[in-house]
């Protein structure tokens, strides 16, 4: 029980982490910002400045 616990653990580590290579390879500033994608006024949900 314990090794599905860590296998499960583990494939949720690794998707995130992987998401966010997706995001950084396409060139996103800032990951979790909904307006990363297209924030050129100013985000306007999140504190990382990625419009500043």
């Amino acid at each position: 029980m314990d090794l599905i616990i860590v296998f499960v653990i583990a494939a949720i580590l690794g998707g995130a982490g992987y998401a966010v290579y997706r995001s950084k390879k396409a060139g996103r500033k800032c990951i979790g910002c909904p307006d990363s994608g297209s924030c050129s006024g100013g985000c306007s949900g999140c504190s990382c400045g990625c419009g500043k």
